[in-house]
């Protein structure tokens, strides 16, 4: 494999980003609220899933109550 000069390298670092599709502003907006939108979902089916274990087990064990 050939060595390639830092001057070469760097050419070509630069023809690789110039091909990268950036997103525009919307896009970055809209993929930002989405994720935001499933980490509270996420969030709150987590909460009523351990909020029913703890009853469950509350009750076979019949601990706080």
């Amino acid at each position: 494999m050939a060595k390639t000069s830092p001057a070469q390298f760097v050419k070509q670092v630069r023809q690789e980003a110039a091909k990268v599709t950036w997103p525009s502003r919307k896009e970055t907006t809209v993929s930002t609220m989405m994720v935001f939108v499933m980490v509270v979902l996420a969030a709150v089916f987590f909460l009523l899933v351990d909020q029913v274990f703890a009853t469950a087990v509350k009750f076979v064990f019949g601990l706080g109550g």
